[in-house]
Protein backbone atom coordinates (compact mmCIF):
# COMPACT_ATOMS: atom_id res chain seq x y z
CA UNK A 1 0.00 0.00 0.00
CA UNK A 2 2.86 2.38 0.80
CA UNK A 3 4.39 1.83 -2.67
CA UNK A 4 1.05 2.56 -4.35
CA UNK A 5 0.43 5.69 -2.24
CA UNK A 6 3.92 6.98 -3.07
CA UNK A 7 3.35 6.37 -6.78
CA UNK A 8 0.06 8.27 -6.65
CA UNK A 9 1.81 11.20 -4.99
CA UNK A 10 4.49 11.22 -7.69
CA UNK A 11 1.86 11.27 -10.45
CA UNK A 12 -0.07 14.09 -8.83
CA UNK A 13 3.12 16.01 -8.09
CA UNK A 14 4.13 15.92 -11.75
CA UNK A 15 1.13 18.18 -12.43
CA UNK A 16 0.99 20.26 -9.29
CA UNK A 17 4.66 20.94 -8.60
CA UNK A 18 5.12 23.20 -11.63
CA UNK A 19 5.75 26.84 -10.70
CA UNK A 20 2.79 29.22 -10.62
CA UNK A 21 4.21 31.02 -13.67
CA UNK A 22 3.99 27.86 -15.81
CA UNK A 23 2.20 28.54 -19.07
CA UNK A 24 -0.72 26.53 -20.42
CA UNK A 25 -0.22 26.22 -24.17
CA UNK A 26 -3.47 24.45 -25.12
CA UNK A 27 -6.33 22.45 -23.65
CA UNK A 28 -9.20 20.29 -24.85
CA UNK A 29 -12.34 19.08 -23.07
CA UNK A 30 -14.84 16.64 -24.56
CA UNK A 31 -17.80 14.40 -23.82
CA UNK A 32 -18.27 11.14 -25.77
CA UNK A 33 -20.95 8.49 -26.16
CA UNK A 34 -20.23 4.95 -27.42
CA UNK A 35 -22.58 2.06 -28.13
CA UNK A 36 -21.11 -1.36 -28.90
CA UNK A 37 -22.31 -4.97 -28.94
CA UNK A 38 -19.16 -7.09 -29.22
CA UNK A 39 -17.50 -6.65 -25.83
CA UNK A 40 -15.66 -9.59 -24.26
CA UNK A 41 -15.50 -10.40 -20.51
CA UNK A 42 -18.90 -9.60 -19.03
CA UNK A 43 -21.97 -8.44 -20.92
CA UNK A 44 -21.32 -8.02 -24.64
CA UNK A 45 -23.68 -5.02 -25.13
CA UNK A 46 -22.63 -1.77 -23.43
CA UNK A 47 -22.98 1.99 -23.56
CA UNK A 48 -20.08 4.19 -22.49
CA UNK A 49 -20.07 7.88 -21.60
CA UNK A 50 -16.58 9.38 -21.44
CA UNK A 51 -15.38 12.69 -20.00
CA UNK A 52 -11.95 13.57 -21.40
CA UNK A 53 -9.48 16.40 -20.82
CA UNK A 54 -6.06 16.98 -22.35
CA UNK A 55 -3.71 19.92 -21.96
CA UNK A 56 -0.22 21.04 -22.88
CA UNK A 57 1.96 23.20 -20.65
CA UNK A 58 5.43 24.66 -20.57
CA UNK A 59 6.30 21.87 -18.10
CA UNK A 60 4.85 19.00 -20.18
CA UNK A 61 1.38 17.60 -20.86
CA UNK A 62 -1.48 15.82 -19.15
CA UNK A 63 -4.32 13.52 -20.20
CA UNK A 64 -7.33 12.40 -18.17
CA UNK A 65 -10.46 10.42 -18.95
CA UNK A 66 -13.29 8.85 -17.01
CA UNK A 67 -15.52 6.13 -18.51
CA UNK A 68 -18.98 5.37 -17.17
CA UNK A 69 -19.98 1.97 -18.58
CA UNK A 70 -23.51 0.60 -18.50
CA UNK A 71 -24.29 -2.94 -19.67
CA UNK A 72 -27.61 -4.07 -21.14
CA UNK A 73 -28.15 -6.18 -18.01
CA UNK A 74 -28.05 -3.01 -15.88
CA UNK A 75 -24.54 -3.42 -14.47
CA UNK A 76 -22.54 -0.18 -14.26
CA UNK A 77 -18.88 0.53 -13.58
CA UNK A 78 -16.36 3.35 -13.78
CA UNK A 79 -12.83 3.38 -15.14
CA UNK A 80 -10.37 6.28 -15.24
CA UNK A 81 -6.82 7.12 -16.24
CA UNK A 82 -4.65 10.09 -15.32
CA UNK A 83 -1.46 10.46 -17.39
CA UNK A 84 0.86 13.41 -16.72
CA UNK A 85 4.22 13.74 -18.46
CA UNK A 86 7.05 16.04 -17.34
CA UNK A 87 9.23 17.56 -20.06
CA UNK A 88 12.94 16.92 -19.52
CA UNK A 89 13.67 19.81 -21.87
CA UNK A 90 11.72 22.14 -19.59
CA UNK A 91 13.25 20.59 -16.48
CA UNK A 92 16.85 20.98 -17.71
CA UNK A 93 16.33 24.21 -19.63
CA UNK A 94 17.86 22.64 -22.76
CA UNK A 95 16.70 21.70 -26.24
CA UNK A 96 16.49 17.90 -26.33
CA UNK A 97 14.98 17.65 -29.82
CA UNK A 98 16.70 15.57 -32.50
CA UNK A 99 15.41 14.15 -35.77
CA UNK A 100 11.66 13.56 -35.41
CA UNK A 101 11.89 13.74 -31.60
CA UNK A 102 10.51 17.01 -30.19
CA UNK A 103 11.07 16.26 -26.50
CA UNK A 104 11.92 13.59 -23.94
CA UNK A 105 9.61 13.22 -20.95
CA UNK A 106 9.09 11.44 -17.66
CA UNK A 107 5.76 9.64 -18.01
CA UNK A 108 3.29 8.31 -15.46
CA UNK A 109 -0.22 6.89 -15.43
CA UNK A 110 -2.72 6.02 -12.73
CA UNK A 111 -5.33 3.45 -13.82
CA UNK A 112 -8.31 3.00 -11.51
CA UNK A 113 -11.30 0.69 -11.94
CA UNK A 114 -13.67 -1.50 -9.96
CA UNK A 115 -11.44 -3.15 -7.37
CA UNK A 116 -7.99 -2.14 -8.63
CA UNK A 117 -5.49 0.69 -8.92
CA UNK A 118 -2.46 0.27 -11.19
CA UNK A 119 0.49 2.68 -11.31
CA UNK A 120 2.78 3.12 -14.30
CA UNK A 121 6.07 5.01 -14.43
CA UNK A 122 8.57 5.41 -17.25
CA UNK A 123 9.84 7.60 -20.06
CA UNK A 124 8.26 9.01 -23.20
CA UNK A 125 8.97 10.85 -26.42
CA UNK A 126 6.92 13.39 -28.31
CA UNK A 127 7.39 13.00 -32.06
CA UNK A 128 6.94 15.40 -34.97
CA UNK A 129 5.70 13.25 -37.86
CA UNK A 130 4.39 14.61 -41.18
CA UNK A 131 0.62 15.02 -41.21
CA UNK A 132 0.09 14.07 -37.56
CA UNK A 133 -1.30 16.54 -35.05
CA UNK A 134 0.56 14.56 -32.39
CA UNK A 135 2.34 11.23 -31.99
CA UNK A 136 3.59 10.06 -28.59
CA UNK A 137 5.35 6.93 -27.36
CA UNK A 138 5.79 5.90 -23.72
CA UNK A 139 7.50 2.89 -22.11
CA UNK A 140 6.38 1.98 -18.59
CA UNK A 141 7.16 -0.27 -15.67
CA UNK A 142 3.72 -1.24 -14.34
CA UNK A 143 2.83 -1.81 -10.69
CA UNK A 144 -0.35 -3.93 -10.94
CA UNK A 145 -2.56 -4.44 -7.92
CA UNK A 146 -4.21 -7.75 -8.79
CA UNK A 147 -1.63 -9.48 -11.00
CA UNK A 148 2.12 -9.62 -11.46
CA UNK A 149 3.89 -6.46 -12.50
CA UNK A 150 4.82 -6.10 -16.17
CA UNK A 151 6.09 -3.65 -18.76
CA UNK A 152 4.01 -1.68 -21.23
CA UNK A 153 4.49 0.24 -24.47
CA UNK A 154 1.88 2.90 -25.28
CA UNK A 155 1.49 4.80 -28.55
CA UNK A 156 -1.01 7.63 -29.07
CA UNK A 157 -1.66 9.62 -32.23
CA UNK A 158 -3.97 12.08 -33.95
CA UNK A 159 -4.12 12.34 -37.75
CA UNK A 160 -6.44 15.01 -39.20
CA UNK A 161 -7.36 14.98 -42.89
CA UNK A 162 -9.90 16.47 -45.28
CA UNK A 163 -12.01 15.09 -48.10
CA UNK A 164 -13.32 18.03 -50.05
CA UNK A 165 -14.70 20.41 -47.42
CA UNK A 166 -15.31 17.63 -44.87
CA UNK A 167 -12.95 17.44 -41.89
CA UNK A 168 -11.96 14.07 -40.38
CA UNK A 169 -9.78 12.90 -37.51
CA UNK A 170 -8.26 9.45 -37.09
CA UNK A 171 -6.85 9.03 -33.58
CA UNK A 172 -6.32 6.35 -31.00
CA UNK A 173 -3.86 4.34 -28.96
CA UNK A 174 -1.97 1.08 -28.87
CA UNK A 175 -1.09 -0.60 -25.57
CA UNK A 176 1.18 -3.64 -25.58
CA UNK A 177 2.18 -5.29 -22.31
CA UNK A 178 4.47 -8.21 -21.53
CA UNK A 179 3.41 -11.69 -20.44
CA UNK A 180 4.07 -12.78 -16.86
CA UNK A 181 3.46 -16.04 -15.00
CA UNK A 182 -0.19 -15.22 -14.23
CA UNK A 183 -1.26 -13.45 -17.44
CA UNK A 184 -0.67 -13.42 -21.19
CA UNK A 185 0.79 -10.57 -23.21
CA UNK A 186 -1.88 -8.04 -24.19
CA UNK A 187 -2.27 -5.88 -27.28
CA UNK A 188 -5.05 -3.30 -27.33
CA UNK A 189 -5.28 -1.32 -30.58
CA UNK A 190 -8.25 1.05 -30.29
CA UNK A 191 -8.86 3.87 -32.76
CA UNK A 192 -11.60 6.28 -33.79
CA UNK A 193 -12.50 7.57 -37.24
CA UNK A 194 -14.56 10.74 -36.87
CA UNK A 195 -16.23 13.31 -39.11
CA UNK A 196 -16.66 16.85 -37.81
CA UNK A 197 -20.42 17.28 -38.25
CA UNK A 198 -20.25 20.50 -36.26
CA UNK A 199 -19.30 22.40 -39.40
CA UNK A 200 -22.84 21.88 -40.71
CA UNK A 201 -24.30 24.13 -38.01
CA UNK A 202 -21.37 26.47 -37.42
CA UNK A 203 -20.08 24.98 -34.15
CA UNK A 204 -16.90 26.69 -32.98
CA UNK A 205 -15.47 23.44 -31.58
CA UNK A 206 -15.67 20.01 -33.27
CA UNK A 207 -18.75 17.85 -32.91
CA UNK A 208 -17.72 14.43 -34.18
CA UNK A 209 -19.76 11.51 -35.51
CA UNK A 210 -17.98 8.28 -36.32
CA UNK A 211 -16.95 4.84 -35.20
CA UNK A 212 -14.51 3.38 -32.67
CA UNK A 213 -12.96 -0.02 -33.25
CA UNK A 214 -11.25 -2.02 -30.51
CA UNK A 215 -8.86 -4.79 -31.59
CA UNK A 216 -7.80 -6.33 -28.27
CA UNK A 217 -5.81 -9.56 -28.02
CA UNK A 218 -5.79 -11.46 -24.70
CA UNK A 219 -8.06 -8.91 -23.05
CA UNK A 220 -7.11 -8.26 -19.41
CA UNK A 221 -4.28 -10.77 -19.91
CA UNK A 222 -6.71 -13.69 -20.38
CA UNK A 223 -5.15 -15.89 -23.05
CA UNK A 224 -7.44 -16.49 -26.02
CA UNK A 225 -9.98 -13.79 -25.10
CA UNK A 226 -9.81 -11.55 -28.18
CA UNK A 227 -12.17 -8.60 -28.60
CA UNK A 228 -13.16 -7.19 -32.00
CA UNK A 229 -15.63 -4.47 -31.12
CA UNK A 230 -16.95 -1.69 -33.40
CA UNK A 231 -18.95 1.03 -31.61
CA UNK A 232 -20.97 3.99 -32.81
CA UNK A 233 -19.47 7.24 -31.58
CA UNK A 234 -20.62 10.79 -30.81
CA UNK A 235 -18.08 13.25 -29.40
CA UNK A 236 -18.63 16.87 -28.38
CA UNK A 237 -15.71 19.24 -27.77
CA UNK A 238 -16.19 22.32 -25.61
Amino acid sequence: MKIKTTAACILTGAMLSAPASAEQLWSSFSLSYLNGSEYEVGDDDRQVVTVEHASGHSWGDNFFFLDRLKSSNGYTENYMELSPRLSLGSLTGGDLSFGPVKDLLLAGTWESGEGFDNYLGGVGVSLDLPGFRYFNANVYQVNNENKEDDQQLTLTWGLPFELGRAEFLYDGFLDWSTAESDHAAEMNFTSQLKWNAGKLFGAKAPVYVGVEYAHWNNKFGIKGVDERNPSLLLKWHF
